[in-house]
């Protein structure tokens, strides 16, 4: 079986109460469910024989701007037994800007969540050392977020003089 019928037969296999949204654009496999579940999803990917996605090589966000979940995360994972890499996607409301850390499965992605909650002030829960990784601790805005000028807010973070 082609591994990209073997992922979505898999995750509804085990996972039979998930709805799992399942799009093939251009040989690329994205999966994207409900962020509860991102731990116990990636986990299984991760250790079941079979598929063995053991790398992490992305975590990323998209800022929507106007739409209800107005942020995506998304997760790019490498299974080396099938040379595949398939995208993970979960939506993040702005009201609860948060997301479980995948860490703990993947040590790649501690500081790809640093990255994202840097740029897009996206929280991962139980993450061992969540803080800034570019900008200032005391720097109280999110640079890669719609509604962040794109010139930037004059004043914010000193420059450095010439």
């Amino acid at each position: 079986m082609d591994i990209k019928e073997l992922v979505p037969q898999k995750l509804k296999e085990k996972f039979s109460d998930i709805e799992f949204e399942v799009s093939d654009y251009k040989d690329d496999l994205t999966i994207k469910f409900d962020k509860k579940e991102i731990v116990d999803v990636c986990k299984f990917l991760k250790e079941d024989p079979e598929l063995q996605f053991i790398y992490c090589s992305d975590v990323t966000a998209v800022d929507w701007a106007k739409r209800k979940n107005r942020f995506m995360v998304v997760y790019n994972i490498f299974s080396l037994k099938h040379s595949f890499r398939l995208r993970l996607k979960a939506d993040v409301d702005e009201k609860d800007c948060s997301i479980e850390s995948v860490s703990s499965i993947w040590g790649s992605a501690n500081w790809h969540e640093r990255e994202t909650y840097d740029m897009y002030g996206i929280k991962f829960n139980d993450h061992p050392d969540l803080r800034r990784i570019y900008m200032p601790e005391e720097f109280e805005y999110h640079p890669l977020r719609k509604d962040f000028p794109l010139m930037g807010i004059p004043g914010s973070i000193p420059l450095p003089k010439k």
